[in-house]
């Protein structure tokens, strides 16, 4: 096997990496968990309405003694009425009382039947399910021991620093209590696994099987729980993901509570601001949640926040990017009164807003789709690569745009045109421009003529996509 070897120059300022993690495993292997899952799943070829695939019967020489034997296997285990198998998982998790109660993934126990909590000393305890959350793929288990367990704290994942060492622990591959050393790799991973991603990234070995268990810094506080691995062969390359301790604490505590969370919610649907947009609107660098559309009668809307606007800042924190403000949102405790500070029209406004509960069936401040894309002669607006339509009863059948809806439809986008950039597509309904309404394509062509004179560089558009809105830049051509 080939060995690279990194020339290494170290900082003067850098910690100096412990002489063995011998004591501190030590301390925290008792606190770690097995968690093993059984399902029973119906044998046969009529689960669930669909044929229960097995594997091809291989091929045999004729006359082979193992064709029968294959035969009579693949004909019994084919059959609808044969007996039902269990299928069995195995995680990792680890012990926050010592009463009994123990964190894990949810998808380490979602679906399962029956729950077996085995500690260090093989002792199997039978375990049942607090609550859970799906959102950020934690689960809280309740087992009754007959002595206290080992339990481990919380520590501040906020605090942790890219370059210190860590220490995971768990049952990768069924091989329980696998301690593996690694450092912070990097902090607020968006892995697109959930409405609020904010993951701890770490090269401490962690395979299947680790899920659910602990992320240790060295002062043995649990900083993240282990969820997720990158790796195109399924084992670690060095690349895992844990969820941040911020983040778990005040689930788990919730789900201790009251067997479920109860999150903040604000009722809008947000999307990013790139430079585009923010210079469309005057707001120097691109920071904040663009507002697209609020929910009838939520809270933000019921407080007077409005499409358009850019939240900057909720309960005093900053918004530095789109994807902070669920989460920020979510922290904060139901019916608070909050500050919440948005750009509109060129200066600063604040609002206070009362903290609604968000329904566990919606997905918190939803992110805006991206867009992919008698009768009045249609107009072009040629800087932006549109030909544009009122909108007349052929049109909105055509396009099925609901009768509700009021604006100047795209019949067709120039190939390679600022708009065909941007995704804009024939039946987008244009509903504001420069974040005023128009109804012609008169007044849309006369938008981008004002913008031109202006010398601004872009100009902001909402659209509508069948009931979607979405804010979209669209750069000016001079011509």
């Amino acid at each position: 096997m080939a060995v690279a070897t990194v020339a290494w120059v170290q900082p003067a300022a850098a910690r100096s990496a412990p002489e063995s993690f011998a004591d501190l495993a030590a301390k925290l292997l008792p606190s770690v968990v097995n968690v093993s899952t059984s399902q029973q799943s119906r044998g046969g070829a009529a689960q669930t309405g669909q044929q229960r695939r097995l594997p091809e019967m291989p091929q045999f020489p004729p006359g082979s003694p193992f064709e029968d034997f294959f035969r009579e296997f693949f004909e019994r285990n084919n059959r609808p009425d044969a007996p039902p198998r269990r299928a069995t998982s195995l995680g990792s998790g680890f012990v926050i009382d010592a009463a009994g109660l123990i964190v894990t993934n949810n998808h380490v126990v979602a679906d399962a039947d029956e729950i077996t909590v085995i500690l260090q000393d093989d002792t199997s305890l039978k375990a049942e399910l607090v609550g859970r959350d799906t959102k950020t793929d934690l689960a809280l288990l309740r087992v009754k021991p007959t002595k206290p367990l080992t339990a481990v704290k919380f520590g501040d994942s906020d605090q942790a620093r890219v370059g210190d060492w860590v220490l995971a622990i768990g049952n990768p591959f069924g091989l329980g209590g696998s301690v593996t050393a690694g450092i912070l790799s990097a902090r607020q991973r968006d892995i697109n696994a959930g409405p609020y991603d904010d993951f701890i990234q770490t090269d401490a070995s962690i395979n299947r099987g680790n899920s659910g268990g602990p992320l240790f810094n060295m002062a043995g506080e649990v900083i993240g729980v282990n969820t997720a691995i990158f790796s195109p062969s399924g084992g670690s390359i060095g690349i895992g993901f844990a969820i941040p301790s911020a983040l778990a604490r005040p689930v788990v505590q919730q789900l201790k509570e009251f067997g479920r969370t109860r999150r903040g919610w604000l009722g809008v649907r947000i999307q990013g601001v790139s430079d585009e947009i923010a210079e469309t609107l005057g707001l120097g660098k691109a920071r904040g949640a663009l507002v697209a559309s609020t929910s009838e009668k939520g809270p933000a809307a019921e407080a007077g926040i409005q499409p358009g606007d850019v939240v900057l800042a909720f309960d005093g924190r900053d918004i530095t990017e789109m994807r902070r403000l669920p989460r920020v949102v979510a922290e904060t405790p139901i019916n608070k009164r909050a500050k919440v500070v948005v750009w509109r029209k060129g200066r600063e406004m604040s609002f206070e807003v009362k903290v609604g509960e968000l329904d566990e069936s919606e997905e918190s401040e939803q992110v805006a789709a991206l867009p992919k894309g008698g009768e009045q002669k249609p107009m072009t607006a040629e800087a932006l690569g549109l030909s544009l339509s009122g909108l007349s009863a052929d049109l909105k059948q055509k396009f099925s745009i609901g009768d509700e809806v009021n604006g100047v439809v795209v019949t067709a986008v120039s190939p390679n045109s600022p708009a065909a950039e941007k995704g804009v597509r024939a039946g987008d309904v244009i509903l504001e421009v420069g974040q005023e309404e128009v109804k012609t394509p008169a007044e849309v062509a006369a938008k981008v003529e004002e913008a031109r004179r202006a010398n601004r560089k872009s100009l902001l558009l909402l659209i509508d996509r069948q009931g979607d809105l979405r804010f979209v830049a669209l750069r000016i051509d001079r011509g």
